[in-house]
């Protein structure tokens, strides 16, 4: 059972794809699920990122979420942005510049702290085991209820997640999924 109200965001992995990343990119825009795609690729340089971001700024247009990157917001006129926590808290003004703000989260406390520093959402994880992180426990649904039930941003889960279990990240309260694997290689 899928909830009609839910949001799907698809985190870029280009070396996961085994076909061609930017026509991968231009297949998935045409899925109407995907609210967001987050430009994740964190090996680039900035000018590599800024290079590959608008490249894919004319196809996936106000889809698109750049990646730790403020300054490749700046350069290709960008207001969408999600960070890990402490960029954010090195630099709590960047909110100032940016209209969609997401912050990747790993505990409540660290929920609590993004929410004070009036991020627009939190994504949250890993939920289940992921291939990206094998040496990492899932943190679970339970944890994932307590981060929705203790804040009052919209929460994404992250990791593991798939069709087939989507549903158990929903019905713990997310307002949507994220996605690398099953986009990046379907």
């Amino acid at each position: 059972m899928i909830m009609s109200m839910y949001k799907r965001v698809c985190i870029t992995n280009r070396k996961l794809c085994k076909d061609n990343f930017i026509e991968r990119l231009k297949m998935l825009a045409l899925d109407d699920t995907i609210e967001y795609f987050i430009l994740r690729e964190k090996d680039l340089s900035l000018n590599d990122y800024i290079a590959l971001a608008n490249e894919v700024k004319p196809i996936l247009k106000d889809k698109l979420i750049l990646h730790s990157h403020f300054k490749a917001c700046e350069a290709l006129n960008i207001n969408r942005l999600h960070l890990p926590l402490y960029k954010l808290i090195e630099n709590p003004e960047i909110k100032q510049n940016i209209s969609l703000l997401g912050v990747s989260i790993h505990s409540l406390d660290e929920a609590i702290k993004v929410q004070n520093l009036k991020a627009d959402y939190i994504i949250a994880g890993h939920i289940f085991n992921t291939a990206c992180k094998p040496d990492l426990p899932a943190r679970g649904l339970e944890f994932l209820q307590t981060i929705c039930e203790n804040t009052n941003i919209p929460v994404y889960a992250i990791g593991g997640i798939n069709p087939e279990n989507e549903h158990l990240v929903l019905n713990s309260g997310a307002n949507g999924v994220c996605m690398m694997q099953y986009f990046m290689t379907k």
